[in-house]
């Protein structure tokens, strides 16, 4: 038997906690025992409007299962309020454990019809609201020496998908920052890692048919989040998770071949791109500085030539 996976003694913040996902995110961190800040601007699925009623609704789901919970309705947007909701959560409980950064909006159009207001909206809330979240805690899990934090990227960032755009941008953004914030936080213990979950939520709902809904229940992502947010969490991971299903996704880098500097660079490479692009013994480098490693090593093996 594994061991269980508790959170007894911590403290965890999720966005966009009032339905969908983010509430079954918080459920799960509560019943294993965190006390949990649920967030939720409680705005419509494109990001308007706003009342803290769905965060207190799942606040009282919580406490009625014997739980420990907050409301907070800031906008991930706003980082003095993102800052106030960390300070509250150390008022409360004294610490910052578990960070997931759930919230979103959607404001899907085709690239040519998007007005730039509605990408960068969606650039907004998804990047620079983690971002906010991230930096508001930081100093926090940093001090503590502890602490776990979950980016929701998505399969339309990772891999693409019609009228999104914005989305996909923001998404795969994500994926960047996690990259970086796993290296740094490395020395104090503070893991970072992605999830990539396919789910019927208010969010997708318009999207697929009923029966593929179905299968697709939101509860069947947590399972991931619970295993990024926990002790033994791994770090720079990219979990995909969906209907009871579990991938991994990587950003790989192939061999490639060394075509040097002469004039018909250009057309060797062209004529090699077939090569180039061979995933045959890819690797997932370790950091942005393998790819010039292995540039130099192509480049310093031709001049033994």
């Amino acid at each position: 038997m594994n061991a269980s996976i508790d959170f007894k003694g911590r403290v965890a913040i999720v966005t966009g906690a009032g339905g969908g996902l983010g509430r079954q995110h918080a459920l799960a961190l509560a019943a294993r025992g965190a006390r949990v800040v649920v967030n939720d601007l409680g705005g419509a699925r494109d990001g308007s409007g706003g009342s803290v009623g769905a965060a207190e609704a799942v606040v009282a789901e919580i406490r009625a299962a014997g739980g420990e919970a907050i409301a907070n309705g800031a906008s991930v947007t706003d980082f003095a309020a993102v800052q106030a909701m960390v300070q509250q959560a150390i008022d409360t409980w004294g610490r910052v454990d578990v960070l997931v950064n759930n919230a979103g909006i959607l404001r899907d159009k085709s690239f040519a019809k998007m007005e730039l207001a509605d990408f960068r909206l969606v650039m907004d809330v998804h990047l620079m609201g983690a971002v906010h979240c991230t930096k508001a805690v930081w100093p926090v899990m940093t001090e503590q020496k502890y602490g776990r934090i979950v980016m929701t990227t998505s399969s339309s960032g990772l891999y693409g998908n019609f009228g999104q755009s914005n989305y996909g941008a923001a998404k795969m953004a994500l994926v960047g920052l996690m990259q970086t914030l796993s290296l740094e936080g490395a020395k104090h213990d503070i893991r970072v890692n992605c999830l990539a979950p396919t789910a019927a939520t208010r969010m997708t709902e318009d999207l697929m048919p009923q029966a593929v809904l179905d299968a697709l229940k939101p509860e069947a992502v947590v399972p991931a989040m619970l295993v990024l947010a926990s002790q033994d969490a791994p770090n720079r991971t990219i979990l995909c998770a969906g209907a009871g299903g579990f991938e991994a996704a990587h950003v790989t880098l192939t061999q490639g071949v060394f075509v040097g500097l002469g004039a018909d660079a250009p057309e060797q490479l062209a004529a090699r791109l077939a090569e180039v692009t061979d995933r045959q013994g890819e690797q997932v480098p370790q950091s942005g500085a393998a790819q010039g490693t292995v540039e130099i090593a192509k480049a310093t093996q031709a001049a033994g030539r």
